[in-house]
């Protein structure tokens, strides 16, 4: 089993940053991610990192305002998002895997309860 707690999220206007943590704890697998999550919308992909490699993917939507990260001591994956937009307001969750695509949902075994960004125009 691995539970994931995540932290972080809040109200911030847009232009602004914030930062996701997300602390496993359990079994190790080889990776995680973060998804999120708007009213009305399907679960989307956002950013995902192997775990020993630290290999990293991400979604267009995000590239290059969106840093996924991990510390392998504290068993921690970090999401900072810089440049934030009204239209990255959803859930975000944090998911671990063991294999599959790093994109895709169903690749995800274990899932956090997610955290709410609203990001304000």
């Amino acid at each position: 089993q691995v539970q994931l707690v995540e932290s972080g999220g809040g109200l911030v206007q847009a232009g602004g940053s914030l930062r996701l943590s997300c602390g496993a704890s359990g079994r190790t697998l080889n990776g995680m991610g973060w998804f999120r999550q708007a009213p009305g919308k399907e679960r989307e992909f956002v950013a995902a990192i192997a775990w020993i490699t630290e290999s990293t993917f991400y979604a267009d939507s995000v590239k290059g305002r969106f840093t996924i990260s991990r510390d392998r001591a504290k068993s921690t994956v970090y999401l900072q998002m810089n440049s934030l937009k009204p239209e990255d307001t959803a859930v975000y969750y944090c998911a671990a895997r063991s294999t599959g695509n790093p994109s895709a949902v169903p690749a995800y075994d274990y899932w956090g309860q997610g955290t709410q960004v609203t990001v304000s125009s």
